[in-house]
């Protein structure tokens, strides 16, 4: 996917995310960076989403990273937090 800001000041030399900024269209980019590393119709567990997300950023808060995707649209879940799904994109 071709990316229209650049983001490379928030991820270290192996592509991990360093910090997510504080400016909501370079936040959002950063997340859509993140979200492709999910696959499509594909169920994941809690577990497997935290590790996935642990993976990809170096400043130790999977939490966020989990929360934010879920908040911004870039992943579901269901309500009691059992399965979470990558969204059909248009």
């Amino acid at each position: 996917m071709e990316r229209t800001i650049d983001i490379s000041n928030f991820l270290d030399d192996t592509g991990k995310i360093t910090q997510l900024s504080q400016k909501n269209r370079l936040r959002i980019e950063i997340l859509c960076y993140l979200a492709e590393k999910f696959q499509p119709d594909r169920s994941y567990t809690e577990k497997e989403v935290n590790s996935i997300c642990d993976e990809w950023h170096t400043f130790g808060d999977y939490f966020l990273l989990r929360r934010e995707l879920i908040d911004n649209g870039l992943l579901c879940r269901e309500t009691d937090g059992s399965r979470y799904w990558k969204p059909a994109s248009e």
